[in-house]
């Protein structure tokens, strides 16, 4: 049998109670062996650069969870009561005038966009199996329980009240895809997108330009916010002077119905177009590399880029924007984005959109916004802060989130919004 006692090997044939130190012993190997300290989650490793990310959550392992699988109960379409829930750590929040992402922290940001998710840890060579990936998910759902799985409770708490629907579009309603030009959504969820539309006030809210959002989607029936939420077409109210907002303007949409188009960022029209053509120029030799003008932000999509020429990539942003120290660069799922520094997100559209539509000062309205990214977390934000509604986010992977309840991917969010469809026609 062997013993091991910090750096130590004892070897012999020893039984196992001749390995445990006597009371005598323990103050001589309390001396003499200092085991050393294994960090098992690569995600609390200390990074070499000083400066803060702006990055997706930190996704969560069996090491952030705190508790041996075997310990972790799960029962497939249990419900669980919030006593039950597992706490999970949660990083501390650094302040947004820091989330922008410096050319320090460059590396982790880019990575973490898109983690591994079958070695979860390579210092410490364990590697996790399907399996235990599985129970991970499944344990990291107590604390974000499946909306469709909670759906009843969900429509408890709805009844007497008017829902507004908001709606992520890339990794929500279409697959994240390798080109981001082509990523439709399905005729099935058309369909199902359309159904819901025609029951509760639908808006979809995208990091995309509002035109090439409604272009995938090409609904009339719904409201769209594009860039972010800063490019809003919304209804127009009857009391609506035009005047709530300096940066609305009254217009019309393609069925030559009148609507009420909110910019708050059309000063920056004219520098995102002049970093939009020098990124352009820049990517130009960089294989696998993409960029997305989105009217009041651009996006540099580096998903088909060797990971060895990530450095290429972000260096040459950064030098870029060194120029223009009213915009700033945050980070998403494979992508580098470039926004105006304002005070608008996608919370403030929301709240912008529940304003237009004449529900921002009703008790009956539950407003409901399902997204998978980071940019979404600004809207669960509103919500859960204002105890108003609910945030069910998109991922197959374990991250912290404001959101309420989760959903794994686009086919079980089609499965949500057919449920809502339902749940309306049978109390009609």
């Amino acid at each position: 049998m062997l013993c091991i006692f910090g750096d130590e090997k004892l070897s012999g044939s020893l039984h196992l109670m001749d390995c445990m130190p006597n009371s005598s012993d323990k103050k001589t190997l309390k001396r003499t062996y200092k085991p050393k300290k294994l960090n098992l989650d690569p995600m609390d490793i200390k990074s070499n650069h000083a400066a803060p990310v702006l990055t997706d959550p930190v996704p969560i392992t069996k090491s952030r969870l705190g508790i041996h699988s075997s310990l972790l109960p799960y029962s497939p379409g249990a419900t669980f009561s919030s006593g039950m829930y597992i706490t999970i750590p949660r990083r501390k929040v650094i302040p947004s005038k820091l989330d922008d992402i410096r050319s320090s922290g460059w590396l982790d940001a880019m990575k973490s966009s898109s983690p591994p998710r079958k070695k979860l840890t390579k210092d410490s060579n364990i590697e996790v199996a399907a399996d235990d990936s599985q129970l991970v998910y499944r344990s990291w759902m107590l604390k974000y329980p499946s909306a469709l799985a909670s759906f009843e409770q969900i429509m408890n708490y709805a009844k007497g009240k008017r829902i507004a629907l908001f709606l992520d579009y890339d990794g929500t309603l279409s697959p994240i895809v390798d080109d981001p030009e082509r990523a439709f959504m399905s005729p099935a969820m058309r369909s199902a997108v359309k159904n819901v539309a025609a029951c509760f006030p639908t808006a979809i809210i995208s990091g995309r330009s509002r035109d090439k959002v409604y272009e995938f989607v090409g609904l009339t029936e719904l409201y769209y916010a594009g860039s972010h939420g800063m490019d809003i077409m919304g209804p127009v109210r009857q009391s609506d002077t035009g005047d709530n907002h300096s940066n609305c303007i009254r217009s019309t949409d393609k069925q030559g119905k009148e609507v009420n188009l909110f910019q708050p960022a059309s000063e920056f029209l004219p520098m995102i177009d002049e970093v939009f053509s020098s990124l352009v120029e820049f990517t130009k030799g960089i294989e696998g590399a993409k960029v997305e003008n989105n009217k009041f932000c651009v996006s540099v999509h580096y998903r088909n880029v060797d990971e060895k020429n990530w450095t290429t990539v972000a260096h040459g942003v950064h030098g870029i924007l060194k120029d223009y120290p009213r915009l700033r660069l945050t980070h998403g799922r494979k992508v580098l984005e470039v926004r105006p520094v304002i005070d608008w997100d996608k919370g403030k559209a929301v709240e912008f959109l529940l304003d237009s539509l004449g529900l921002s000062e009703s008790d009956d309205v539950l407003p409901i916004y399902v997204g998978d990214d980071r940019t979404d977390e600004d809207a669960f934000k509103v919500l859960r802060e204002k105890n108003r509604g609910y945030g069910i986010l998109v991922s197959s992977v374990p991250k912290e989130s404001n959101a309420f309840y989760s959903l794994k991917d686009p086919s079980e969010v089609m499965s949500f919004l057919k449920s809502l469809v339902r749940w309306k026609k049978s109390r009609i």
